[in-house]
């Protein structure tokens, strides 16, 4: 069983950056594929970033390539994404979801764990 709480949304203008992190339980966070997603009001929700375990592999959806860096540090149980150059249509609640597998996805389905989420506004 692992829990997990995120923290680090907030307002912000276009342009300006935040940290979203990822903290959780358990004793073999370092073997959990990481992922972020994000979801808009009346949007389904939609894969923003992925941390494969194995060979610590990265994944980023097209749109926030170059802009957003995920990141973990396994001796702190945390996932970290850094959001810079953020624009209005990143506006949406952020969640980080962990799975138990060797191998990753972009399908929010797959995931078994979530945290709250957190909300992040990018205002124009």
């Amino acid at each position: 069983q692992v829990q997990l709480v995120e923290s680090g949304g907030g307002l912000v203008q276009a342009g300006g950056s935040l940290r979203l992190s990822c903290a959780a339980s358990g004793r073999t966070f370092s073997r959990y594929t990481m992922g972020w997603f994000r979801q808009a009001p009346g949007k389904e929700r939609e894969f923003v970033a992925a941390d494969y375990w194995i060979g610590r592999t990265t994944y980023y959806l097209d749109s926030v390539k170059g802009r957003f860096t995920i990141s973990r540090d396994n001796a702190k149980n945390t996932v970290y994404l850094q959001m810079n150059n953020l624009k209005p249509e990143d506006t949406a609640v952020y969640y980080c979801g962990a799975i138990y597998v060797s191998t990753w996805y972009m399908d929010f389905r797959k995931y078994d764990y979530w945290g709250q989420g957190t909300q992040v506004t990018v205002s124009s």
